[in-house]
């Protein structure tokens, strides 16, 4: 074995530890609110386990969250291989939907579907990425930070969306919260009917996994990524310039997350509703950070969500719980995860044995 396949070993021996302990965490803070609630917790867990993977529908449901989540952390991963926290991908999911939307309203008619699907996909990419530049420029140019220019365009999104449902795009003789009017089938993604899963959307899902491993590993602009991310100052010296390489950055991160959105209106909702990015976009943060910034764990955290998400309806109608029992579990792990992580920078500081092969 090699220094570089012995350092990899290393890194993934304590990758693997700090998860362990990180799930066990979470896991025991989280029965111990159960108890203190009165709940059974084994009888809580099997339900969520049985409300997510219990049959193929569940499991479709699951899937379907998961695509869109794996979409969003595929995109900020770009973000966070150059140190920018992109807070803004919730409302780069948002813009994707609505410019997707907007191109599918031309073919309410049922002429030429495929044309008008493809082409809404590529209005969602650019709308998403359009969302993301708006952050990056503020931020390279104006002096903002990320995240303050992201929660900001945020906010703007979903009002944009409110307006449009309200306003412009409202249904015919009404306006209502459960969105626009419904889009003819022939604009819907093709689904396993049994799963009620879109194939489309998934493998797009799997495609942009490949993308975005290839794309950083093996690629000029994810090898510069990561040396600006690095050191900054250092980027100077080997003629990168940070400001552009930020900007790309954003506009990967922005196009997958509005892909996200374009995959959320044509193979889930069918139509733009408020809650269109369902939160996707703030949960991949933490499915990126809990993976530890690898493409190829990051798919198997966003499972894991997924599940969560999905399996927790079942707790209202089996164990009269609150479903909001997945947000409790959602917060111990950030809370976890930010732990692991003050813990491991305080380890490599102090060279303690917990970080010595």
């Amino acid at each position: 074995m090699n220094i570089s396949d012995n350092t990899k070993h290393t890194a993934f021996l304590r990758y693997s530890r700090e998860l362990i302990l990180t799930l066990v965490v979470v896991f025991s803070f989280t029965t111990l609110i159960l108890l203190l609630a009165g709940a059974p917790p084994l009888a809580a867990y099997y339900q969520i386990f049985k409300g997510s993977l219990g049959s193929w529908m569940k499991l479709g449901q699951v899937i379907s969250v998961w695509i869109p989540l794996t979409l969003c952390s595929c995109g900020l991963l770009y973000t966070f291989r150059i140190n920018l926290w992109n807070i803004g991908i919730e409302g780069q999911v948002m813009m994707g939907a609505i410019f997707t939307t907007f191109v599918l309203r031309f073919g309410m008619d049922g002429h030429m579907p495929g044309m008008y699907l493809c082409a809404a996909f590529v209005a969602g990419i650019a709308g998403g990425a359009i969302w993301a530049l708006f952050a990056g420029y503020l931020k390279t140019k104006g002096g903002i930070h990320e995240i303050f220019a992201g929660l900001g365009l945020n906010f703007v999104a979903q009002a944009i969306i409110l307006w449009l449902i309200f306003g412009p795009w409202k249904r015919p003789g009404i306006a209502s919260m459960s969105g626009t009017e419904l889009l003819p089938r022939e604009l819907w993604l093709p689904y396993v009917s049994y799963m009620r899963l879109s194939v489309v959307g998934l493998v797009l899902a799997v495609i942009a996994i490949a993308v975005t491993a290839l794309m950083l590993r093996y690629t000029k602009i994810g090898l510069y990524l990561k040396a600006i991310g690095s050191n900054l100052n250092a980027a100077h010296m080997f003629d990168l310039n940070p400001r552009t390489y930020m900007l790309i950055a954003m506009i990967f991160a922005g196009g997958f997350a509005g892909l996200a959105g374009g995959i959320q209106v044509t193979g889930v909702y069918h139509r733009l509703i408020p809650a269109i990015s369902s939160n996707y976009g703030y949960l991949a943060l933490l499915v990126v950070m809990l993976s530890n910034y690898n493409v190829w764990i990051s798919p198997a955290v966003a499972f894991f969500f997924a599940c969560l998400n999905v399996g927790s309806i079942q707790l209202p109608m089996m164990l009269q719980l609150d479903s909001s029992l997945s947000g409790v579990i959602q917060g111990a792990l950030v809370l976890a995860a930010l732990v692991m992580h003050a813990w491991r920078m305080r380890a490599k500081t102090l060279k303690e044995p917990f970080y010595n092969e």
